[in-house]
């Protein structure tokens, strides 16, 4: 039910997301800790005054990838995370820095919607930013009267 209610997720997909997640919802603490066991949530080092971020190294290949792959397979079949994919692009992120930012932020939803056992509602995220005045929606906006214009 949550995996199948994914916008852009094929079978193989879905069935990878499955996988992935496991049967036991106490696994991973929280979205963060699925995040830095795939390898998506960088790795901060600070020490005094220098602060450096990198990738993480020891994770899982499959989660990561799996989630890379499926926030691509999104990008073209829901408006907000085509906005978010924009809007990083817009920030000087290359397309890969960009997908990992939106893997980042559909783990956390995923996870959620695991976590709960309840089915992915875009409407509602969609709702939900725009009641947390979200720069997406202005985003998503612009994309709609960019597409409708052209």
């Amino acid at each position: 039910m949550v995996v199948a209610s994914l916008p852009g997720a094929s079978y193989k997909t879905q069935a990878r997301i499955i996988a992935a997640l496991g049967d036991d919802r106490s696994r991973y603490e929280d979205a963060s800790a699925l995040q830095a066991a795939a390898g998506i949530a960088p790795l901060t080092t600070q020490s005094g005054k220098q602060r450096f971020v990198s990738s993480r190294w020891a994770c899982s290949k499959f989660i990561k990838q799996t989630f890379h792959e499926y926030a691509a397979l999104s990008i073209n079949r829901c408006r907000w995370a085509n906005a978010y994919y924009q809007l990083q692009l817009s920030k000087g992120k290359s397309a890969q820095m960009a997908r990992r930012a939106l893997a980042f932020k559909w783990m956390r939803i995923i996870y959620r919607c695991w976590q709960n056992r309840e089915a992915y509602d875009d409407a509602r995220y969609v709702e939900r930013l725009r009641i947390t005045n979200s720069p997406l929606i202005k985003q998503m906006d612009e994309i709609q009267s960019n597409s409708t214009s052209a």
